[in-house]
């Protein structure tokens, strides 16, 4: 069986519609193009007559395609491929392997970090046409599907068969699920369903010479020498284009029941964390935290209210799902106790759909609450529990000084993500000097990961050193030296040019 889902590109807000964006080239001036081929009439003919007029892409239309969703970086490619199967993903590769073409690999084009769309003139290989669900076994809970599906449409087509997906992110009205594996996404469920290297039982993939990588399988157990499929799940398309994939969708839990809660201090925060994950381990899917500037953003920006007491100086969303049909009962009265002794200050409740969408909702459109003040500085970082928060003050301190809007602390608590934000009027060199790379020196110097779970991409290369060591680094370029020896997939992403090039 077979479904099609149309996949319309979305833009997130008005500021970032209407905003002029930088070259990456312009704004990193010692920059140098690599040395790849340069796509003539030849190529144009050939790339028209593979896909059809209505796949190739030229013109205006490409705009959107160059620039990244927080308009901080903008390629100047020429040309979208827009491939519908495997096969032609194979044919283009082969030839611009052999053309020495570079290639830009794009999903839904959410990446946070620059890696999903050119640096220079790259041709950008769209998988948005590949949105076909295959097969869905309702045995065994596994999907397999192509690449481009976005993952909201996926979300509702095993909602209806009784499953979910084992994974939610805020952008997944666009974001596609080949992106999600490149990326290695994490998202709102991971503390209960764990990552997508568990998630994915297998992936096709078309290396850089145009060879189909077969890994398509639906397996549970298969310990059959190397996991190839791991290389590709994080790989940021730079080993290759994930085309189909075989996933695990988990039955649909009987019951959902979301609790917004607020607290006066992030050591109570800890707490009650602790608390939660003690008293109800087996049904904890989400903990999220958000401060109150992220409360007070979304609140100024996207209208929506907060559902308690508004003046808090911490806020946390708590998840339970399961078949335990006393799941509300008994968090209401774990709340009640929390309440008497005053762990925390305020909260509300609620298990039906509706309700539980309008309390995500707060969570989910942070994001675009902070880019609505025009640019924002943004990292995702790992980091002990008890050192979750400490770095926000640490950043709000170093930048008193300066013209920063918004500073704020919100994420996934439960696997210790933490999203540190800084929205600004405009990129400004001043302020980008003052974060940069002191997050890093404070994430590296206690342990952390420099990436959580937005990838490594552009922005992020020449600080790989802060969580990768020189042994690590070297295996890695090794690996993509092997696998991609021209180097035309992804040029400029994950390691520094002169790395790549």
């Amino acid at each position: 069986m077979t479904f099609n889902f149309f996949n319309v590109r979305k833009f997130y807000t008005k500021a970032a519609l209407y905003k002029n964006v930088q070259l990456t080239k312009d704004r990193f001036p010692n920059l140098k193009r690599g040395s790849y081929g340069t796509v003539d009439f030849t190529d144009i003919e050939y790339f028209k007559n593979l896909l059809g007029v209505n796949n190739f892409i030229t013109g205006e239309e490409v705009k959107s395609y160059n620039e990244d969703w927080l308009k901080s970086v903008s390629g100047f490619s020429k040309y979208v491929l827009k491939p519908k199967t495997t096969e032609q993903v194979s044919s283009i590769l082969k030839y611009c392997y052999k053309r020495n073409i570079a290639v830009c690999v794009q999903g839904g084009n959410t990446g946070l970090v620059g890696g999903s769309v050119p640096v220079f003139d790259e041709v950008i290989l769209s998988t948005s046409a590949m949105n076909s669900i295959i097969s869905f076994n309702k045995l065994s809970g596994v999907l397999v599907c192509q690449a481009g599906c976005v993952l909201e449409n996926l979300m509702n087509y095993v909602q209806s068969e009784g499953f979910i997906m084992p994974f939610d992110l805020g952008a997944k009205g666009t974001c596609q699920i080949g992106g999600n594996l490149a990326t290695n996404a994490g998202g709102l469920r991971l503390i209960k369903y764990g990552s997508l290297h568990g998630s994915v039982l297998g992936l096709q993939a078309v290396l850089a010479d145009g060879q189909i990588l077969d890994c398509l399988n639906t397996l549970k157990k298969d310990n059959t020498g190397y996991h190839l499929k791991h290389l590709f799940i994080g790989s940021e398309g730079t080993l290759g284009v994930i085309t189909k994939i075989a996933i695990q969708c988990p039955n649909t839990p009987k019951f959902v029941n979301v609790s917004f809660i607020g607290l006066e201090s992030f050591g109570k925060v800890l707490s009650f964390f602790s608390l939660v994950r003690k008293e109800f381990s087996a049904s904890l899917s989400s903990f999220e935290l958000m401060d109150a500037v992220a409360i007070k953003s979304v609140q100024k920006n996207i209208g929506i209210k907060c559902p308690i007491n508004d003046n808090l100086k911490f806020y946390v969303l708590v998840e339970l799902s399961g078949d335990n049909i006393y799941i509300s009962h008994s968090i209401q009265e774990f709340l009640e106790k929390a309440l008497d002794e005053d762990l925390i200050l305020d909260a509300t409740v609620a298990d039906q759909p509706s309700l539980i969408q309008n309390l995500w909702k707060i969570r989910e459109n942070i994001p675009e609450s902070l880019l609505r003040y025009g640019y924002v500085y943004k990292y995702d970082i790992t980091l002990p529990h008890e050192l979750f928060y400490e770095i926000v003050p640490e950043i709000r301190k170093r930048l008193e000084n300066l013209d920063v809007k918004a500073v704020c602390g919100y994420g996934h608590l439960g696997d210790g993500n933490l999203h540190l934000n800084v929205a600004t009027i405009e990129h400004n060199v001043e302020i980008a000097s003052a974060i940069e790379p002191y997050v890093y020196e404070w994430t590296s110097k206690y342990k952390g990961s420099i990436s959580a779970e937005h990838g490594i991409g552009f922005f992020k290369s020449k600080y790989l050193k802060y969580s990768k060591s020189n042994l690590e680094i070297d295996l890695m370029k090794k690996l993509k030296n092997t696998i991609d020896p021209k180097k035309i997939l992804n040029p400029y992403k994950i390691f520094l040019q002169d790395e790549n090039n």
